[in-house]
């Protein structure tokens, strides 16, 4: 594992804020919406569909701690771009949005270095201010978008509306009190690592934050390569995965197969008190990886002679917590 402490130099202009929001395009998105709603403790936040005015796209946004998800889908058959994507990746994220400063600098500076500009900035505005925004190309058919609110006091962005219906379930079940996200983890085909990870440091003025290579991370029959970018303030961290080779195909590999391609393999989200979240998610009916009772006792081991030591009981950890 190596860590980099040299951010290089502050960026004078373009500031990254922080994750804004993560768009999925999915099949139905007012189902995937209400699964998350239901199964992990986020509440509607916003609606974008008929109602509104919106005729090719509906969106519904969910909203837990800090932590926004968009589920989009479109409304018409003919609607090619999102029915392609649907059809190589199924359900699955298409953008993640960046809140930041000064976006035309950003775009500016990012088109210098030879990134790919989806869509020049442009602004939207209703009656509670206006925001700009603008597209990049990343790895894969993944985008991010630039958000800049000037003065915008909206509930989400232009174009977004109250949701339109309540689910009187939400309130009687256990809050999970998922915070903010932590990290959003990109996989990319064998050998793309490098020039994956690189587009951030290049046109986004992003740094190495972390790194390991399959020495580091592996098992009898698999292992991974990742690298760490963050922005200078490292409040937005982004690692990017590759496979490496072993006995068996990575987990790495195995994503990229089935998604069609280089995407977002998972979201971390951050919790002050993970025992409770779990107890709370499985509550909901929330399902979570069986992990083999090997793994608890080399952390027992590995823990004896490590230099932190965790608070919560690796018993309770192994057991799960009791349903409530």
């Amino acid at each position: 594992m190596t860590t980099y402490s040299d951010k290089g130099p502050k960026p004078e202009r373009g500031r990254f804020l922080h994750f804004h929001s993560v768009t999925f395009w999915v099949g139905n998105a007012k189902q995937a919406a209400s699964f998350y709603c239901n199964k992990m403790g986020f509440e509607p936040l916003a609606y974008k569909g008929l109602e509104t005015g919106s005729r090719e796209v509906v969106s519904h946004v969910i909203k837990q701690g800090k932590i926004v998800f968009v589920f989009s889908s479109a409304l018409n058959p003919w609607n090619k771009e999102m029915g392609e994507h649907l059809v190589k990746h199924g359900d699955g994220v298409k953008d993640i949005a960046f809140e930041v400063e000064d976006c035309e600098h950003i775009v500016q500076k990012a088109r210098e270095r030879g990134a790919k500009i989806v869509r020049e900035p442009w602004v939207e505005q209703d009656k509670f201010g206006k925001v700009k925004f603008a597209v990049l190309q990343t790895y894969g058919d993944t985008t991010h978008t630039l958000v800049e609110k000037m003065n915008y006091t909206g509930r989400f962005l232009p174009g977004f509306e109250a949701p339109i219906s309540k689910d009187l379930l939400l309130p009687k079940l256990p809050k999970c009190n998922l915070e903010v996200i932590d990290h959003i983890v990109g996989n990319q085909p064998d050998q793309e690592m490098a020039s994956a990870s690189e587009w951030y440091l290049k046109n986004l003025q992003f740094h190495r934050f972390w790194s390991v290579d399959d020495t580091q991370v592996h098992t009898e029959y698999s292992s991974l390569r990742s690298i760490v970018v963050a922005n200078y303030e490292e409040s937005i961290k982004m690692p990017i995965n590759e496979p490496a080779p072993g006995k068996k195909k990575s987990q790495i590999q195995e994503y990229v197969d089935y998604n069609g391609g280089a995407g977002v393999q998972h979201i971390a989200l951050k919790t002050q008190d993970i025992i409770s979240a779990i107890q709370h998610l499985r509550d909901r009916g929330m399902e979570f990886l069986e992990v083999p009772s090997t793994y608890y006792k080399q952390l027992r081991e590995n823990l004896k002679s490590a230099k932190i030591r965790v608070q919560e009981s690796i018993d309770t950890l192994e057991v799960g917590p009791t349903p409530g």
